[in-house]
């Protein structure tokens, strides 16, 4: 017997009582009087961006006024017109260069500003290359909390996606807050209905 099988061993001998795992089915965690308005505050407290489209206005020309010196858009959204690239036939090292990138959000989260962006493209790229990202996010998919959040998220056929929240930051380097050290520099969310 190894070491760490006769340590193993040992505390399995020792356990007096056995719990089962509680219900955390009726947790509800923190509810918002109003979602948007924290939603919002949390992602300009988190660096982040926050735009309300109107009902009926070109999201196209919301993206084009926020970012005029942008020449590259990448996306596979069928309503993102001035994308000159397509994530879907774009191979990683294909998007590099790419001064905006604008994906589609699934769901947001009040509590710290995270949106869940499920892998809905063959080049996950486009959302950590980009030198800046826009997610489209409907206000209707805006919950309270992680736990409205993970209730509602449904894996797709490619088995990965992630939260993400506001721009890429660190302060490994010297001790100083870096923006866009490892993915995007700026983060706007445009929320739409």
């Amino acid at each position: 017997m190894s070491r760490k099988e006769d340590i193993l061993s040992r505390i399995r001998e020792n356990i007096r009582k056995s719990y089962d795992m509680p219900d955390i089915s009726r947790i509800k965690g923190i509810q918002y009087p109003d979602v948007i308005k924290q939603f919002e505050e949390i992602s300009k407290t988190v660096g982040g961006k926050v735009v309300k489209a109107v009902p009926g206005e070109d999201i196209n020309s919301i993206i084009k006024e926020l970012y005029p010196d942008a020449k590259i858009f990448a996306s596979n959204l069928p309503e993102i017109t001035i994308a000159s690239k397509n994530p879907d036939i774009l191979e990683a090292h294909e998007l590099n260069g790419t001064d905006v990138g604008i994906i589609k959000g699934q769901i947001g989260v009040a509590e710290n500003g995270c949106i869940w962006i499920p892998q809905t493209m063959k080049e996950r790229a486009v959302c950590f290359i980009s030198e800046y990202l826009v997610i489209i996010i409907s206000g209707k998919n805006i919950v309270n909390n992680m736990h409205e959040a993970y209730s509602r998220i449904k894996m797709n056929g490619y088995g990965y996606g992630c939260f993400i929240s506001g721009p890429s930051k660190t302060a490994d380097i010297a001790q100083a807050l870096v923006m866009g050290a490892q993915a995007a520099r700026g983060v706007t969310v445009i929320i739409t209905e």
